[in-house]
């Protein structure tokens, strides 16, 4: 059961990281279409997100209720925090091409 709540918890909050910008921009009226470049880079950080969790997290002793919701949190924390790493680092490679 770990390994499908690790893999659910990155994969929330990869979707919860991609979802947070459009929301804001939704409520401020500004909300323009989807792109496929939004989807690439949620893919990239899934991918990252889950192989550096499988490698910290291998063994992770999830006996009772209380160890299972600490390692969903763990799995949504990274899977939030490769997203924004991702886009952030697009953003930087836009910036840099612009002269």
């Amino acid at each position: 059961m770990e390994p499908w709540l690790k893999l659910a918890g990155i994969l929330l909050g990869v979707l919860a990281r991609m979802a947070l910008p459009f929301l804001r921009k939704l409520r401020a009226g500004k909300a323009g279409k989807f792109e496929a470049k939004y989807a690439v880079s949620a893919a990239a950080a899934f991918v990252m997100a889950a192989i550096v969790t499988m490698v910290i997290f291998p063994e992770f002793d999830a006996g009772g209720a209380g160890a299972r919701v600490k390692l969903f949190c763990l799995a949504f924390g990274f899977g939030f925090g490769f997203n924004a790493i991702v886009a952030e680092s697009s953003r930087w490679a836009e910036l840099g091409t612009r002269k």
